[in-house]
């Protein structure tokens, strides 16, 4: 299991990751909030603990920015605002679970054992549109006739799509997620998108992915190829 923290103090968060490692977790730190946002465009992960008061990004924007693009990892919110206020703000922005510092690295275990065993439950992470099933944990994307393995960027990509399933995305869009901070990116947005299309047009004869002329593209299902 993949977890991300996000925390600003740097003895806390050596802490929590060497107990976590310990119990057989991954971990990956960032200690601001941007550094934070660019693991999440890089990664697939299970679980999110984050810290609300961390530079650059506050972890509230930061909880916003990646409900907003559709994520729904877990989040358990780990951070010293304790008042009834500041829970019920962090929850309502998206966050799963809330503790409050300090705690016990057993509450904190649990805690984390509670989301992913939900997690587990309701099937999250594993994202469908119709045909097209994407799988994080394995990056491979299954149909009813077949399936294939993605690259990182392919995967990013369609994951983005799945998630604004039936809009329309700019190149700017799909450059901002997957690449981040990347100039000039259109190119290599159409590259891959072709990419993406191929192989799925190879598996269910069937277009899913369209252009839409002068703004992007759109994942819908549609006519055989």
């Amino acid at each position: 299991m993949n977890i991300l923290l996000i925390e600003d103090e740097e003895k806390v968060a050596n802490f929590i990751s060497l107990g976590l490692k310990e119990e057989g977790y991954e971990v990956d730190i960032a200690y601001d909030g941007k550094k934070g946002l660019d693991l999440l465009r890089e990664n697939t992960y299970n679980l999110i603990l984050l810290d609300l008061m961390i530079p650059e990004i506050d972890g509230l924007e930061l909880l916003k920015t990646i409900r907003s693009w559709g994520m729904d990892t877990p989040v358990l919110i780990i951070t010293a605002k304790n008042t009834k206020e500041d829970v019920v703000r962090g929850l309502d922005t998206g966050s799963d679970d809330y503790l409050t510092k300090p705690f016990s690295f057993e509450e904190l275990l649990a805690r984390i054992r509670a989301l992913l065993r939900r997690v587990k439950k309701q099937g999250m992470n594993i994202l469908n549109y119709k045909e097209l099933t994407l799988n994080p944990y394995t990056r491979k994307l299954k149909t009813p006739k077949g399936e294939t393995d993605l690259t990182e960027k392919e995967f990013m990509i369609l994951e983005f799509m799945i998630r604004n399933r039936e809009k329309v995305l700019s190149r700017k869009d799909i450059a901002e997620y997957v690449w981040h901070n990347i100039q000039d990116t259109t190119n290599i947005v159409d590259v891959y998108v072709n990419f993406l299309r191929k192989k799925i047009e190879l598996l269910l004869e069937k277009r899913y992915i369209h252009t839409v002329r002068g703004m992007g593209y759109i994942l819908k299902e549609d006519e055989n190829v």
